[in-house]
């Protein structure tokens, strides 16, 4: 159950949005976590003060992020021309919302409408071949001119041609903070998408793009699109872990095939013979996402855990005695429901406890360990 897809807040004071931002800076809190609290205890204000309690019951001390932190990491949005964006107002995108994990808290600069009408992500290979470069433009350009906006993540390559085919119906969503231009190289691009496009960062200002945080901005790619496009890709690369994303939550994989004897073309034809759909032309794609209603014709995608409850069910539940049931090996908390017997709430506040005491590291597809 994604706890982030409630009805809109009605208010927000500037001290629970103060409190929302050094929430999800705490230490070892994560959107999963971020959820958790505020089912548990209404407002962000009322969680943070309950973080050290709950750091003790998981076995360690616990302090929150220093707020004066949280005060120039507010200036320095500001500073550069963003904007909060909370994951109960209403013009967060309804998509994205529905996302198990969805980022609580997000940072734009740009037209905020954008993310609000069909969207399609474009992604693929950053050493991508000339011929896929420009037919990832053309995409780019004939969706725009069929009223999509197409979502990528300004890599070089092929997120770069999508962008500038789209132009100005696009969103680039980076994995640095707002104020960081990454690649260098598409600083010109990056600041042309947040003056007349959308640009969107999940992570704080100044914060430098690393390796863990691509993953992440991958879900918000797939996650505001009703469907996701692989131009070309290698087996192992970002663009199928995008695709599996998009899959996970309900949305539609596309691929377009490529030569069996070209490397850059493996990762295509392998999601096509794993499920998703082959396309060839910008029509193949409106036509499979117009009035999209979330039955995608792909059958690409995994199986996630299903622990389903109320968000009351948090506030008045007692944590389960789970501990000793966690090994360094991911498992999935359904199977710690079953195993445990007590109820998905119980478990998931014992998990909660764990995590913020830092005992407890979540993976993929609804699964936990001990750190």
């Amino acid at each position: 159950m994604n706890e982030l897809a409630r009805p809109p807040a009605a208010s927000l004071t500037q001290e629970e949005a103060f409190a929302r931002i050094r929430l999800l800076r705490s230490p070892n809190i994560g959107p999963v976590s971020y959820a958790m609290l505020l089912a548990r205890f209404g407002t962000a204000v009322a969680a943070l003060d309950a973080l050290p309690d709950l750091g003790k019951r998981g076995g360690r001390q616990y302090r929150a992020a220093p707020a004066d932190r949280i005060e120039r990491e507010v200036d320095a949005v500001r500073r550069a021309g963003a904007k909060y964006l909370f994951h109960d107002q209403p013009d967060f995108p309804a998509l994205l919302a529905e996302v198990d994990g969805a980022p609580p808290i997000l940072t734009y600069r740009g037209d905020l409408s954008l993310a609000s009408a069909p969207c399609v992500a474009l992604v693929g290979a950053r050493n991508a071949s000339a011929a896929a470069v420009k037919l990832a433009r053309e995409f780019g350009k004939g969706l725009a001119e069929a009223g999509f906006t197409v979502v990528s993540g300004l890599a070089r390559g092929i997120d770069g041609a999508a962008h500038e085919g789209a132009f100005p119906r696009t969103i680039g969503v980076i994995a640095s903070g707002i104020d960081i231009a990454y690649p260098p190289q598409h600083e010109a691009l990056q600041e042309r998408i947040a003056s007349e496009g959308l640009l969107i960062a999940e992570q704080p200002p100044g914060t430098e793009p690393r390796g863990s945080h691509f993953p992440s901005r991958n879900r918000i790619i797939a996650g505001l699109a009703s469907g996701t496009l692989v131009v070309e890709a290698a087996v192992k690369s970002g663009s199928l872990i995008t695709a599996r994303l998009a899959g996970e939550a309900g949305r539609e994989v596309m691929a377009i095939p490529g030569s069996p004897l070209e490397a850059r073309s493996h990762g295509c034809n392998h999601l096509i013979r794993e499920g998703a759909v082959l396309v060839q032309s910008p029509e193949d794609v409106v036509e499979l996402l117009t009035g999209f209603d979330g039955t995608p014709r792909s059958t690409f995608r995994e199986p996630v855990s299903q622990f389903d409850f109320e968000p009351g069910e948090m506030a008045e539940a007692q944590p389960a005695d789970i501990a000793a049931l966690l090994t360094t090996a991911p498992v999935a908390i359904d199977e710690l429901i079953r195993q445990s017997g007590e109820s998905a709430a119980a478990v998931q506040l014992a998990l909660l406890e764990l995590e913020i005491a830092g005992r407890l590291e979540r993976h993929a597809a609804g699964r936990v360990s001990l750190a």
